[in-house]
């Protein structure tokens, strides 16, 4: 008897070793990508981990610091569902102080945005639309100033290591206490007999523009639009045949922009103002009447800037950490932002400093360091705990949404690869969990001094961990006929910052 029971003993132990997929496989698959030619002078930090115990089932240099490109987002999400909890919502404040139309902005980073309008089915101009109801519903016929109060976070609007000659791009857009519309413009070239014409979208005279586009009968049509030392006022040059648009086109004085757009569709509505569009803190709150308010919850700006990569939402998010603490007399900054992520980082996660640096929220610096080590630490820790499902539904999907939509389409692979991806000059990351039939796992790819093929093996490796777990069976008939008729994975695409 005492021997049968330690037969079964010894073949339960089997059972559940040979549940896991093999470390030493795994390795095989992820070292042959690593030593293909186009990979061979990458710097790659490399660490998977099996979520339900937290075992390291690969490693390779996670220790080492790495520029983490847009994988900084998931730091600054995490240490934002820390600090401001899962039920935070932004409330942007419309009302009056006497006969003066008042804005108390939140830091609010989804304000007008576009995704999150279609999402709601809403048209793009509903906010000015309402504010614009709200006062002919009190018997408001005309104002005289409108009030924009950003003082919720600092004056600092551009961080000072971003690439200057990418500050008119969406993802290096101001961080204001008041964003709208992602604090960007569409610009349409229209050539009309020969008559080059410009339109902003949306419709606003808070650009000036210099039109030096040409116009051309034939090839194509191609513009771009030039900053000088004058805020907001632009030059575009070009040719243009037909039409031409310069799309996210990142704007300067992101309040004063709402601030003048909502005085224009506010005359256009038949309340005219009467004074000037002003900048500042409202000192004296007790006297301002509340009319309307706008939220936005915390859950849509993780998706944003995880699923999407939107700059803006992680930087709101790292400014609102400060805002909120409590500590910022001046409204909310990166500095103090960056010392209550990296507080998070050690005291939570348990990190030591040596495994992160961090410098803006977004990951746009280059300044900006991590580990594959510290990123998987990071998961893990929420993984085990309860906001692990709206964290993971913030990432993007392979094969369904967000940056990965194009790739993990393969229906050994969809939706089963939830990640963040990174992307800027010389560097890619990738990292979060795959979903397999033998657990959960967890990973961080982040690779340094990379080529126009790095993507790829990004994705290879992330595939080795599901084809580890899941191996394909001996006789697959059906899924090589289907496999045949599939298109080719791309390479590249074009990327989020």
């Amino acid at each position: 008897m005492k021997i049968k029971m330690k037969k079964l003993f010894l073949a339960g132990l089997l059972s559940i070793s040979f549940s896991l997929p093999s470390a030493a496989d795994l390795a095989g698959r992820i070292d042959a990508i690593l030593a293909e030619a186009a990979n061979q002078t990458v710097h790659f930090s490399i660490h998977v981990v099996e979520a339900a115990g937290g075992q390291t089932v690969y490693d390779r240099d996670a220790g080492e610091l790495m520029i983490p490109a847009s994988n900084m987002k998931l730091i600054t999400t995490a240490a934002a569902l820390h600090y401001l909890g899962a039920d935070f919502e932004y409330k942007t404040k419309m009302g009056l102080c006497g006969n003066t139309l008042v804005i108390i902005g939140s830091g609010d980073p989804l304000l007008g945005d576009p995704v999150i309008d279609a999402q709601h089915k809403r048209k793009a101009s509903w906010i000015l639309d309402d504010i614009a109801g709200a006062l002919k519903r009190n018997g408001i016929t005309a104002i005289n100033d409108v009030v924009v109060d950003t003082s919720v976070f600092d004056d600092q609007r551009v961080h000072p290591n971003w690439p200057a000659d990418q500050l008119n791009r969406w993802y290096a857009a101001e961080v204001s206490g008041l964003n709208y519309n992602n604090n960007c413009v569409n610009i349409v070239a229209k050539n009309t007999a020969g008559r080059i014409e410009i339109f902003v979208e949306p419709q606003t005279s808070f650009l000036e523009i210099i039109n030096e586009v040409t116009p051309v009968s034939q090839g194509g049509s191609a513009i771009g639009a030039y900053r000088n030392r004058h805020p907001n006022k632009l030059t575009l040059k070009g040719k243009c045949q037909t039409q031409a648009t310069i799309t996210d086109l990142a704007i300067e004085r992101p309040a004063a922009f709402f601030g003048l757009l909502l005085a224009e569709n506010l005359a256009r509505a038949g309340i005219k103002p009467q004074g000037q569009v002003i900048e500042k803190a409202v000192a004296d709150r007790l006297n301002f009447k509340l009319l309307a308010e706008y939220s936005t919850p915390i859950s849509d700006c993780l998706i944003r800037a995880n699923k999407s990569s939107l700059g803006l939402a992680a930087e709101a998010l790292l400014k609102t950490i400060a805002a909120e603490s409590g500590l910022c007399e001046a409204g909310g900054s990166w500095e103090a932002g960056r010392e209550l992520i990296s507080k998070y980082l050690s005291d939570t996660i348990g990190l030591d400093a040596s495994q992160f640096f961090i410098d803006d929220g977004s990951g746009l610096s280059r300044v900006n360091e991590l580990t594959a080590n510290a990123v998987t630490k990071l998961l893990l820790n929420l993984y085990k705990s309860r906001k692990w499902e709206m964290y993971r539904d913030s990432l993007a999907v392979g094969g369904v949404d967000g940056t990965i939509e194009k790739f993990f389409y393969q229906s050994k692979y969809k939706g089963k690869v939830f990640a963040k991806t990174g992307y800027i000059e010389g560097v890619r990351a990738l990292s979060g969990l795959c979903v397999t039939e033998k657990g959960d796992f967890l990973f961080s790819i982040l690779a340094n001094n990379t080529n126009g093929l790095t993507r790829k093996a990004l994705n290879e490796i992330a595939k080795a961990i599901i084809d580890d777990a899941e191996p394909e069976p001996q006789e697959t008939t059906k899924q090589t006929e289907r496999a045949a008729v599939e298109p080719p994975e791309p390479n590249e695409q074009a990327e989020e910052q």
